[in-house]
């Protein structure tokens, strides 16, 4: 049941963009796997092989950790209505930094927010669908507004904090960079 293809074509990007959730999973050569939700107003499809997403300040940083030790992701779209299918995106990605030069090029696609912290790049070498059959119904409700809520209440300095404290490495102990490409090495622990 299951298609492969070297490309998105219409039918994908037009089920990309009515999902209300993805998934993206990353791994470095060595220790956790990663697997993260992601909602909001936070991905777009650039062309029929590039998809960008904005990363936003969160507990972990698994993400920028294993794409600068390993750059392979996958990004996994299903659907939780109408009818079935399980869309899924493989490829290298790029992790771009606030201070890195190709982070206007793309930053300005999604909406303003003092916790937007990476943007990914995820080039598409592979999509492959399946009929994603036993995936359950769900009534999609909102967005959870808590994040942005948290994000606001710390402001950008309080957010720069955060990283500085919590999200300079992964899990396994692998370097993020979100201090130094983020232009704040400065900031002092407090």
């Amino acid at each position: 049941m299951g298609k492969k293809f070297t490309e998105l074509n219409d039918k994908h990007i037009e089920f990309i963009q009515q999902q209300k959730i993805y998934f993206v999973a990353t791994a470095a050569e060595t220790g956790n796997v990663n697997l993260s939700p992601k909602g909001g107003d936070s991905l777009r499809v650039i062309d029929r092989n590039t998809i960008a997403w904005l990363n936003l300040t969160g507990s972990g940083n698994e993400s920028a950790a294993h794409v600068l030790k390993n750059p392979r992701m996958t990004i996994m779209f299903c659907a939780f209505e109408g009818p079935p299918m399980i869309l899924r995106t493989y490829g290298p990605a790029q992790v771009l930094h606030q201070s890195d030069d190709a982070w206007q090029s793309y930053n300005h696609l999604f909406p303003a927010s003092v916790a937007a912290r990476q943007i990914y790049l995820l080039n598409i070498d592979l999509v492959q669908t399946s009929c994603g059959m036993s995936v359950p119904y769900f009534d999609y409700q909102a967005d959870r507004d808590d994040l942005a809520n948290w994000s606001i209440k710390q402001g950008k300095t309080g957010i720069e904090k955060y990283w500085h404290k919590k999200n300079q490495q992964s899990i396994d102990g692998f370097a993020t960079e979100i201090v130094e490409r983020s232009g704040i090495a400065d900031l002092v622990d407090e």
